[in-house]
């Protein structure tokens, strides 16, 4: 099956019909190439998805107020409802269970910041010592909020790296310096980074109990946020977390006399539910990006199953002598497959390398919201080797039993 002869006759037979040749490795290779490309671009897709996730805890239940929809014993439709202390006190004493880290926060959309000739306009929020990991933000200078913070109303402040570039020019130490809040100073006692870039660097951090007083906010609440205790598996992580929901959601609507099927009164986003039907979506999209790809494979492999018929066809006389002389039904079949294989082989991994090599260029350069690092593994690189020496082997398998069923007496006669 490897002698040197039956090369020579592989490269005679293919150099002999080159435009056919090329054209069969041609669709091979470009099914090969739309397979990696469409992998390539399902993986971007899916690490562009998981790296929105990443920006905040993924495990992340968000809570905030909204307008009712529905009357309820006795009180009206479009009735205003407003969180305050005492639901989050009460919440996260009563599923402390269910929750790592908590956190209520008061937001100040358009805060007006100053330092010295340097001015912007930043979000501003109130918040507790844990939405520092609600947010998988990382201290770059200084400290987070501590509780010390909020127990003694201090006026410290932790801003972001975006808001310290603004402010402070030619490389001055933001620590320890102060800033005019919205016509409040504050000591700047921390920077932070966050995996969500500028935008989320663009906001700074206050006490929550400095911003409910120093805003003249009482005791309200804009939102609340919780991450849940770590699960054994993504399935049981997913349960919780809708258990907890629910749980909230009661709690809440009873507490502000929201009706229970009212959707307008209280809103919260679970961020891991959100994760499994976006996987889904994902898996299934790769799943179509393999469908599409194999699809194409076949197309190339039946032209070459086509191509490998036209030469058996061609060379009827011959296989008819080989059998004349002693060649065995077997060696025929080897003979056909070798040459199919080899075609489909080299083409495709032709068109393998250039997909990766299109991706290895021109994945440093795409960059998107939901659409990142789009690349191919090599577990799938060598699970297409598999597919094309299969698709090599069926495509030239009816071919070589036909050559073997040829009987030399009438392939003799060129009939």
């Amino acid at each position: 099956m490897f002698s040197i002869e039956r090369w020579q006759e592989i490269f005679e037979g293919l150099y002999k019909n080159k435009l056919r040749t090329a054209l069969t490795g041609v669709s091979v290779a470009s099914g090969i190439f739309i397979l990696v490309i469409l992998l390539g671009a399902g993986n971007g897709i899916q690490n562009g998805i998981q790296s929105q996730f990443e920006k905040d805890a993924a495990n992340q239940i968000s809570v905030w107020p909204g307008v009712t929809k529905k009357e309820y014993k006795g009180l009206g439709v479009g009735r205003e409802v407003q969180l305050r202390n005492a639901d989050y006190d009460l919440a996260t004493t009563l599923f402390k269970d269910y929750i790592e880290y908590k956190s209520a926060i008061f937001s100040v959309w358009s805060g007006n910041i100053v330092y010295k000739k340097e001015t912007g306009t930043y979000r501003v929020e109130g918040v507790h010592p844990d939405y520092q990991f609600i947010e998988n933000a990382s201290i770059v200078k200084g400290r987070y909020i501590n509780h010390s913070d909020n127990s003694n109303y201090e006026k410290n402040v932790i801003i972001g790296k975006k808001v310290a570039t603004d402010l402070f020019k030619n490389g001055e130490e933001p620590l320890g310096q102060e800033l005019n809040v919205s016509g409040m100073i504050y000591k700047v006692v921390g920077v932070y980074t966050d995996p969500g870039g500028e935008r989320e660097e663009s906001r700074v951090f206050i006490p929550i109990s400095t911003a409910q007083k120093a805003y003249s906010a009482g005791d309200s609440i804009r939102s609340m946020s919780f991450t849940m205790r770590t699960s054994s598996d993504f399935d049981t992580a997913v349960a919780e977390s809708n258990e907890f929901t629910k749980k909230l959601e009661t709690f809440l609507k009873a507490r502000h006399t929201v009706a229970p099927d009212d959707d307008g009164g209280i809103f919260i986003n679970n961020s891991l539910e959100q994760a499994k039907n976006i996987y889904i979506i994902t898996g299934g999209v790769k799943a179509f990006f393999w469908f599409v790809g194999i699809c194409t494979i076949i197309a190339g492999v039946v032209g070459v199953g086509n191509i490998m018929l036209i030469i058996v066809k061609e060379r009827t006389k011959e296989i008819g002598i080989r059998k004349a002389l002693g060649a065995s039904p077997f060696s025929i079949i080897t003979m056909i497959l070798q040459e199919a294989v080899f075609i489909t082989v080299i083409a495709g991994f032709s068109g393998l390398i250039f997909g990766l090599v299109v991706w290895e260029v021109v994945a440093p350069h795409v960059e998107a919201d939901f659409f990142t690092r789009p690349e191919v593994d090599f577990n799938v690189a060598i699970t297409t080797l598999i597919i094309l020496i299969v698709a090599g082997a069926f495509a030239g398998f009816v071919p070589a039993y036909r050559a073997a069923k040829i009987r030399p007496i009438v392939a003799l006669r060129g009939e």
